[in-house]
């Protein structure tokens, strides 16, 4: 077990210095096709495993982590906005890389590249699985087949989602705050009177009608994992620094435990969020989806595992939520942002 700086502040995970991460709630995508990037919902409830000795599960005590309420083929999304210092970040779905498609190691690898960089990667949807496309981070339970980790290596065991970050190597990392420093100064003396126009990533829509996800409910305990949804148009980008910039050894990692309504309810006696929103209603409702375009990004290959990696659907059923065709003006365009001017959380054995 490597040292951990994981801290929680709200609803937020900060991993080290360089990355803040956020779970958030979204559509499900079709299954057919390539679509947008859908949009956000809010933002998960996260809580430390450590916080509820006596009603979590014995081997959660021991990977330690945060836990997260999910229903049955909801979908979800990462946000990396408010991560400043460059970062690569591994993203494992029941210890398969999101990126890569291979066994989790815990060591970064450019060949192929198990990791995404921040900032430049304002966020993840899902599996590295197409070529400038993602298939979407979906919730289903352990032991059907249906998860990525079951797909990829034949056995069902992990499940959660898993979080490793690795920050600069000591001088690339102390050249790059000088620089830093140095732009903030240039920037106090020559800024514009007008303030910087606003970020904020995925818009959240105002409360929906909600409707129940298809598929039957998961048994009470049962362990959660990510299968793949829809497929979406997103690029995951190239790292363009030399692999020595990264430290050999991790700031922070954590285990995120996926946690049915009823376990959530019985473990930290809250009520999870409500069912997620119907998308036929949002579409007609007029609220918008996204595009985003890095004209400076390169797109890594698809993985081949991943791109092998069958939807959900295969076993949960159809999908039976109806498709609405979008109106050209509800897609906004999004771009990358201009440069940027909690209680710690017990990391365990997994």
């Amino acid at each position: 077990m490597t040292a951990n700086d994981t801290r929680i502040e709200g609803n937020t995970l900060l991993l080290g210095d360089g990355v803040r991460v956020r779970f958030i709630r979204t559509l499900r995508l079709p299954e057919t096709g390539t679509h947008r990037l859908p949009p956000g919902l809010g933002e998960f409830p996260l809580r430390r495993v450590e916080d509820h000795p006596d009603t979590v599960p014995e081997r959660w005590r021991a990977k330690g982590g945060v836990m997260l309420p999910v229903h049955l083929r909801e979908a979800m999304w990462l946000s990396f906005a408010g991560s400043q210092e460059p970062s690569a970040l591994q993203v494992g779905v029941g210890k398969v890389c999101a990126i890569s498609g291979e066994k989790w190691t815990g060591k970064l690898s450019r060949r192929p590249q198990n990791y995404v960089v921040l900032p430049r990667q304002p966020w993840l949807d899902g599996i590295n699985s197409g070529k400038g496309t993602v298939r979407q981070f979906v919730a289903v339970p352990l032991g059907m087949g249906a998860t990525v980790e079951g797909q990829v290596t034949g056995e069902e065991t992990v499940g959660g989602l898993q979080l490793q970050a690795f920050p600069l190597a000591p001088k690339p990392r102390a050249a790059w705050r000088e620089e830093q420093r140095r732009l903030a100064e240039e920037r106090a003396r020559f800024r514009a009177a007008s303030p910087p126009p606003s970020y904020g990533g995925y818009g959240a829509p105002p409360p929906m009608p909600m409707a129940a996800p298809a598929g039957a409910p998961p048994a009470p305990g049962a362990a959660m994992g990510i299968g793949a949804g829809g497929s979406m148009r997103q690029e995951v980008y190239q790292d363009d620094r030399k692999a020595r910039d990264w430290s050999d050894t991790p700031e922070a990692r954590v285990f995120v435990h996926l946690v049915t309504p009823p376990e959530w309810r019985r473990i930290t006696g809250e009520e999870p969020p409500p069912s997620p929103v119907d998308r036929a209603a949002y579409t007609r409702a007029g609220l918008p989806w996204y595009d985003y375009f890095d004209a400076d990004g390169t797109d890594l290959a698809p993985s081949d595992a991943l791109a092998g990696v069958k939807p959900v659907g295969e076993w949960l059923g159809d999908d039976l939520d109806p498709w609405t065709p979008l109106a050209p003006h509800q897609i906004k365009p999004l771009g990358p942002p201009p440069p940027p001017p909690g209680a710690p959380v017990a990391d365990g054995d997994w």
